[in-house]
């Protein structure tokens, strides 16, 4: 089992005047790894094309390949600043908790000791949402998953994902965390988009009710939403703001609508890049400093390896299928991450006498 301690920067960007000081930092991250199924027929859901026989040809070679490649990725993910993979971990697109499993089992990660939190959703395809978390790192005291309930047009229920809230101490520190895959936009954006704003006002409803009871509570909410940063779900239903300097104790901060701004995206379609893998959080992450985790940036994670080498999708994810065509990739988004940061306590050692 790999050491896990906080790694310790000095950062002089951060600080005022000359002097720099050590920070502790912990790395967050969400990635949706594209139909991870494992090779079963499962009779109480479709996932019939996702077996040897099926339309995709999935089979134990291809399973095995893509969990390792997934772990890989996973492992890498902030490995740059901490020099260890992420502490936190948010998830979808998975089947069940055997695939979850068969993830934290592999040698990629193995030694990071990860948790699993998950459970089973009603969607129709049978993907679930799920949270890995480092044991040595957080302690979950509680968690829940929020049931999400669309109709059709016939007032028949479209089953979808559970949105999944996590809370517990990170070194101490109360947090919580909620994953989410929103509905997403078969039929077109417009006509799609209510079931978004839907999930937007549960995720509202989930944060006005934690806050009822813990004003003060700390809360990342990651996921893929579907949505862009600027869409309506986050701008006129969460209400989130894109600049620190707007913020007060009552808002939501997106650190990924300065990135949506530049052009910056997690997943491309039609020649379009979207940046629906997010991060947003209230305010007290980054405006309350003094000896908590708080927010220091965030970024989409898209090293050369994770893209389409070449042809008309060069640049963009180098995915596992294409249609059903396998092309042994990765996945058709790329992960997103967050540090958290603190400044490190001093460690006072007795004068021997």
């Amino acid at each position: 089992m790999e050491r896990i301690t906080p790694i310790l920067l000095l950062l002089s960007g951060l600080c005022f005047g000359q002097s720099s000081d050590k920070y502790q930092v912990r790395t967050v991250a969400f990635y949706n790894v594209e139909n991870l199924f494992d090779t079963k027929n499962d009779t109480l859901i479709f996932d019939d094309d996702r077996t040897p026989e099926g339309a995709y040809r999935w089979d134990a070679s291809r399973f095995q390949q893509k969990i390792e490649r997934i772990t890989g990725v996973i492992s890498a993910i902030g490995k740059e600043v901490t020099k260890n993979a992420p502490d936190i971990v948010g998830l979808c697109e998975l089947e069940n908790r055997e695939v979850i499993q068969a993830m934290v089992s592999h040698p990629n990660l193995k030694d990071k000791n990860y948790g699993i939190v998950h459970f089973d959703s009603p969607d129709e395809r049978g993907i679930d949402v799920a949270l890995l978390y480092k044991k040595d790192v957080f302690i979950p005291d509680t968690f829940k998953k929020h049931r999400l309930l669309l109709f059709d047009e016939e007032g028949f229920i479209n089953y979808t994902r559970d949105q999944l809230v996590v809370s517990g101490l990170l070194d101490g520190q109360r947090l919580f965390f909620m994953v989410n895959h929103w509905p997403s936009r078969s039929g077109g954006e417009a006509r799609s988009r209510p079931n978004r704003i839907k999930a937007a006002e549960l995720n509202k409803r989930i944060l006005d009710s934690i806050r009822r009871f813990e004003p003060d509570a700390r809360i990342i909410s990651m996921g893929d939403f579907n949505d862009d940063p600027r869409d309506v779900s986050f701008k006129k239903v969460l209400k989130t703001k894109g600049k620190v300097q707007q913020l007060d104790s009552t808002s939501l901060f997106n650190p990924m609508e300065k990135l949506y701004k530049k052009g910056v995206g997690s997943l491309a379609y039609r020649d379009k890049w979207n940046l629906f893998d997010q991060f947003y959080m209230t305010a007290n992450l980054v405006l309350d400093t003094k000896g908590k985790y708080h927010f220091w940036k965030a970024g989409v994670y898209a090293p050369k390896y994770l893209k389409n080498p070449s042809g008309r999708y060069k640049g963009y994810p180098f995915r596992t299928y294409v249609g059903t065509t396998y092309q042994g990739g990765y996945a058709d988004h790329f992960p997103v991450y967050m540090y958290l940061i603190r400044k490190a306590v001093p460690v006072v050692s007795e004068r021997r006498r």
